[in-house]
């Protein structure tokens, strides 16, 4: 088996849900307590297993919906009136949303868990757990988990309490930005030297010197957009501990795709690193993965028997301003699209028997109910035209195969079980040479050789897509939707290019304190001296 450290972390799904409450500003209770527990190496690394097993959480439904429907990547409308929410999704395409949005809430609520839950396990370990190279690394990686969600915190909700310390239940209130970027600059810093080195799977899942590496990267990346200084050469810097450490390497066209689907792990080389889910445990549900599942009534278990394909469900739908730039006809990166007319692996046409009256809701002929058959066509386009105002396409065939989709966290065909097995890359190596080039090209210095032409096409060769003659920043960008779509950088992307307040889709909000989302309702309730960010 693939995760075999994880598979420890996975066994304290127990430990987690001892644990009543992670909320930053809300007090931590819990059976797991010094005095009591734990006492040798096996369950050291249990008291860790709490704070794995909330970064899982919900990174692949809520955290997936926050950073990739409010941009111009997806799109979630109704069906019917199936899947409105409460206007949950056309509130985040729209850039409607507030305070009291469910899935802003949502997220918030995650972030702060993993924050409480870690700030607990180090109170635990660092009382119970003997002095020695063991321990150090183990702080060191809850120190991580810990950076990795203040990080996304910072990036989505801008200014953010600090606490670090379990048991601290005063009021606090939030940090500028700027200060959440140092603080997590110096705890990175601080604790790169303590973590490993190894890649390999003893380590899949845990946090290295080169998740380090990227996380400060990234941060750099975006330095200006976080605290009004550019730190390009940082970046650079960041970038080239993970290039010349040998550890990783691009993967190529061949396996490209293998690296989302349920069978990912270890073995790929391009992870820096990844969250490890397991269909066999609570909340391993990757939305991504069953956006695909056959909606026809068939279970997904029967789909590999009777060579059933992947169908459209009522699911995230990409538009056509995103599509527009996978536009290399020999890049593999293409396949990861449900696309057009379907056909089965031989050839044969994809049919669906329906009537009139359902393949089209608005036929007005005298004969509804004849049958009717047609060959499934995924459209680009997404059309409301049920009803504008409640972001409604429609309950029909026409609706159901609206806008295309992106299928490369592929689903488990023999599975009848809703979790997958697709771990989810969080960093990768592709972005490490993304990085560096975007870096150079807005005015860091190249180094080793490297120039952003050369990076950029050092991908696309990868991907067996045609190598660049020049490059741009324009161009980076366009590189970055085609590497990443359904990864969750998008929106991150956007901003730093100066392209969220555009139009897409039914969107043409322009306001740019939509950058960051407000602190909930619920938050500012429980913690009255926090300040509610610009515009809410």
């Amino acid at each position: 088996m693939r995760k075999s450290y994880i598979k420890i972390i996975l066994s304290a799904v127990l430990l987690g849900t001892m644990v009543s409450c992670h909320d930053l500003d809300v007090p931590v209770t819990s059976e797991l307590t010094p005095d009591v527990f734990p006492t040798d190496a096996a369950q050291f690394i249990s008291a860790a297993g709490p704070a794995y097993v909330a970064l899982r959480g919900n990174i692949s439904v809520e955290f997936f919906h926050l950073q990739t429907l409010s941009t111009d990547e997806a799109i979630f409308p109704a069906k019917g009136g199936n899947w409105y929410n409460g206007a949950e999704f056309k509130d985040l395409h729209l850039h409607t949303w507030t305070k009291d949005h469910s899935t802003v809430t949502g997220n918030w609520t995650w972030l702060s868990t993993i924050i409480g839950t870690v700030n607990q396990s180090l109170s635990i370990l660092e009382t119970n757990m003997p002095a020695g190279t063991s321990k150090t690394q183990t702080l060191a990686e809850l120190k991580m988990v810990r950076a990795l969600a203040y990080f996304w915190m910072m990036d989505s909700f801008g200014n953010v309490p600090i606490i670090t310390t379990y048991g601290d239940y005063s009021a606090h209130p939030n940090a500028k930005r700027a200060e959440v970027f140092t603080f997590l600059e110096t705890e990175i810093k601080a604790v790169l030297p303590d973590l490993s080195d190894v890649v390999d799977v003893s380590t899949y899942g845990r946090p290295t010197k080169y998740l380090a590496q990227a996380l400060l990267a990234k941060m750099y990346l975006n330095a200006e957009v976080y605290t009004g200084t550019a730190r390009n050469a940082d970046c650079i810097s960041a970038c080239d501990a993970i290039i010349s450490s040998g550890k990783f390497s691009l993967e190529p066209a061949v396996s490209y795709l293998q690296m989302f689907y349920p069978n990912n792990g270890p073995q790929m080389k391009e992870f820096v690193f990844a969250i490890p889910f397991d269909a066999t445990a609570t909340n391993s549900f990757p939305f991504r993965a069953t956006n695909l599942h056959s909606r026809y009534d068939v279970p997904r278990g029967m789909v590999a028997k009777f060579k059933m394909p992947f169908t459209p469900d009522a699911a995230v739908s990409t538009l056509p301003e995103f599509y527009k730039y996978f536009n290399d006809a020999n890049d593999i990166r293409n396949k990861e699209w449900l696309t057009g007319l379907q056909f089965y692996d031989d050839g044969t046409p994809v049919t669906v028997t329906t009537t009139k009256k359902g393949y089209d809701q608005f036929y007005t002929g005298s004969d509804p109910s004849t049958p009717y058959t047609y060959q499934i066509n995924i459209t680009p386009e997404v059309t409301l035209r049920q009803d504008v105002a409640s972001f409604d396409v429609g309950n029909d065939e026409l609706a159901w195969n609206m806008g295309y989709r992106n299928i490369k966290f592929h689903p488990d065909a023999t599975s009848l079980n809703r979790n997958q097995n697709n771990d989810v890359p969080i960093f990768r190596y592709a972005d490490a040479l993304l990085m560096k080039a975007e870096a150079i090209q807005r005015g860091g210095a190249a180094t080793s050789g490297a120039t952003a032409l050369s990076l950029v096409n050092s991908v696309r060769t990868a991907r067996s897509a045609a190598a660049l003659t020049t490059v741009d920043l324009e161009a980076i960008y366009g590189e970055r939707i085609r590497e990443f779509a359904s990864e969750m950088w998008h929106r991150n992307d956007m901003i730093r290019f100066g392209k969220f307040e555009n139009k897409w889709g039914y969107k043409t909000n322009a306001d740019i304190t939509k950058r960051i989302f407000p602190i909930p309702n619920s938050a500012l309730l429980l913690n009255p001296a926090l300040v509610q960010n610009p515009g809410y």
